[in-house]
């Protein structure tokens, strides 16, 4: 079974976070990860860039994932 500190070390590979959170209970997960990399990027893209990063763990491991995908400004708005 997957731990979310897994699923976290997935997504830090792929995508370089300044903020990562992520809870679950093995097959659903909730994540909040906050990066650069989705500045001028739509919601769907961001997802896109984390499925990326999850590769076949997607499919394979993680049956669902539920995310929050943030800029560090959009970040600083929601906890300024």
């Amino acid at each position: 079974m997957v731990t979310p500190e897994q699923v976290r070390g997935y997504i830090e590979r792929g995508i370089e976070c300044d903020e990562l959170r992520v809870l679950g209970d093995g097959q659903h997960f909730e994540a909040l990860i906050v990066s650069d990399v989705f500045r001028g990027k739509t919601r769907v893209q961001r997802h896109q860039l984390v499925y990326q990063a999850l590769g076949d763990r997607m499919r394979e491991e993680v049956h669902a994932l539920s995310m929050r995908t943030l800029t560090p400004e959009e970040w600083l708005d929601t906890n300024g």
